[in-house]
């Protein structure tokens, strides 16, 4: 196997909006290289391949990336996010050539894109087939190779890229969309108390019953702990069994974070830390 301790992991092929945010926030002496999907990047770094990489977490219009969350839940335990930063995003309908909207047939995309685009997709292309692939760079390159009137949702980077026409710019359903990335690796983030942090975790619980989230807050509301994002995932227990993913301002090195951390590991059944890192 290739050396791979200078690369950082990325969704490819490239073009995609993770390297968009990768080239913007390069950590320096490391270099982009892509794999096919979000559980490969993060596997590329937990079996050592890559000692960094980059996924997306959260969109401001669809929210949570459910395949992000649920691979740091519960698929890779050794891994910890060290970064988070935020890309703005701006989607883009791409064709092989020039060709009137009326005119396409299929669009292709990751779903997540499809989501951001919905009024503009329902209004232009709203009765034309869908298709979903593991990245917008991938639907691109997926038009590029074809001669039908085919469009793609995705990125500037790769229109051009792949040689391909912007049919029309930013169709975002609106202009402040964003994304947000964390960057994960093997070991934590190093702790800087002088610093402005965040810290993600996971809590489970025993049952759904009254008080069980009152149980959760309360810890961190009587430290005057802020909570940043609050949300609830399916435990893939049961049908109705959650979890709740919960980030808070603080490293968790500090007094107050690490005391509710440390009283609700004693009165869960189950808690992980995802991370503590620069916000």
């Amino acid at each position: 196997m290739a050396d791979g301790s200078d690369k950082v992991a990325f969704l490819g092929p490239e073009g995609t909006f993770t390297e968009e945010a990768l080239l913007a926030h390069m950590p320096e002496g490391l270099h982009p290289f892509p794999y096919p999907s979000i559980p490969d990047v993060l596997r590329a770094v937990e079996t050592g391949e890559v000692p960094l990489g980059i996924v997306a977490i959260e969109n401001a219009l669809e929210g949570s990336v459910p395949v992000t969350l649920d691979s740091l839940v519960w698929g890779f335990e050794d891994l910890h996010i060290v970064r988070e930063v935020t890309q703005p995003v701006h989607q883009m309908l791409i064709t092989r050539r020039e060709i009137p909207l009326d005119q396409v047939t299929k669009v292709i995309s990751i779903p997540h894109a499809y989501g951001q685009c919905r009024e503009f997709i329902r209004r232009h292309l709203g009765n034309v087939e869908h298709e979903a692939t593991d990245s917008t760079a991938e639907a691109v390159r997926r038009v590029s190779r074809v001669d039908r009137p085919w469009a793609a949702v995705g990125t500037r980077l790769a229109a051009e890229m792949y040689e391909c026409h912007i049919a029309a710019e930013n169709i975002e359903d609106a202009e402040d969309n964003a994304t947000r990335f964390v960057f994960v690796a093997r070991e934590q983030a190093p702790q800087d108390l002088g610093g402005r942090y965040k810290t993600s975790l996971v809590c489970g619980i025993e049952q759904d019953e009254p008080g069980s989230l009152l149980l959760i807050l309360s810890e961190f509301a009587y430290r005057h702990v802020n909570l940043t994002k609050v949300e609830s995932r399916p435990s893939k227990r049961a049908l109705g069994h959650y979890v709740f993913i919960i980030d808070v301002e603080g490293s968790i090195e500090d007094d107050r974070v690490a005391q509710a951390v440390k009283c609700l590991a004693c009165k869960l059944p189950w808690l992980k830390v995802l991370g503590s890192y620069p916000a």
